[in-house]
Order: C-alpha cells, then structure tokens, then sequence
C-alpha cells in the first residue's frame, strides 16, 4: 500500500499488471445529446464506459449538473467531511452538494434520467451539452454554457500561467 496526498492508501497492484496503480477515467469532450420530455439522456457511449455502470449526479457550480463515477464521489465527499465538523463552509457546501445527489444507472438504450430538482437547477430543457472535464462530466443548458465559454475564452491564456505548474516542454 502506498499513501495518497491526502494520507489514504491505495493499493498499487491491480488486476495482471503488478505495481501498477488504477487510474480514475479522463473524460474529455463536448457532446450535444437531446434530453427528452422524460428527462432522459443518451450518454455518448465514450461517456457511458468511463463512468461505468454506477454513477452520481450531484449539484455543480455555475448551474451544471456534475456526472461523476461512484468512486470519485465518494473520493470528494469523504475529502470535504473531514473538514466539516469545524468549518461552516464546508457544512454548508456538504449539505448542498450531498442533499442534490442521485445515484444513476444507465438503461439498456445507455440513457440515465436526470431528476426534475436537478434539471431546475441547472435550467436543463431540449438543448444541452455534456463536456467532460478530467473526473466528471458537466451537464449544461447550452446557452448558459456558450455563454460561460465565451466569457472564460477571453482570458484563457491569461490565467494559463496561473493554473497550470511549470512544465518543461
């Protein structure tokens, strides 16, 4: 077992490949699947088969709906209860975040059903965009996220230095 950053342990070997360690999927893309009167969507199947069988739905920041694999949820939410019983933001964010949550499986046409409070939040009708972001997937109105991008875009290489480490290329 080798520690993690945050003083948990992972084991190292995994399936055939001894000392290898399992990493979490790279969900990366933009998607425009329909959402129907039902409140079903087709997940891309690139989407589908990075999150598995088993996934979360949670409220995400910006008026998305986060779409994350059941072990990377439960990675974030046992990471903010640590810190909970002491600090009232991350109470507060715990409450929001857990309360807004539903565990999700896709039907046999690769659809999953995006609950009513969820669609409301994130202003969700016919027009939509899946993206994928490393360890989830992001939910948006489309509109709302046209309109996020190109407001983000504008200054994109201008926060790059602050974002990114320094890589030697």
């Amino acid at each position: 077992m080798d520690p993690t950053d945050d003083g948990t342990e992972i084991n190292v070997s995994s399936g055939n490949e001894s000392g290898s360690i399992a990493m979490p999927p790279l969900l990366l893309g933009t998607y425009t699947p329909k959402i129907d009167a039902k409140g079903r969507v087709a997940l891309p199947s690139k989407l589908r088969g990075q999150l598995g069988s088993g996934m979360v739905m949670a409220r995400g920041q910006e008026r998305c709906v986060y779409l994350l694999p059941q072990a990377e949820f439960r990675r974030i939410a046992m990471r903010i209860q640590r810190t909970s019983m002491g600090n009232k933001a991350a109470r507060d964010y715990l409450r929001v975040f857990l309360s807004g949550a539903v565990d999700q499986e896709p039907d046999k046409q690769g659809r999953i059903l995006v609950p009513p409070m969820l669609r409301d939040y994130a202003g969700l009708a016919d027009d939509i965009v899946v993206i994928g972001v490393g360890t989830r997937a992001e939910i948006w109105n489309r509109a709302s996220w046209e309109s996020y991008l190109s407001d983000k875009e504008q200054g994109y290489s201008d926060i790059a230095d602050d974002v990114l480490p320094a890589v030697d290329f």
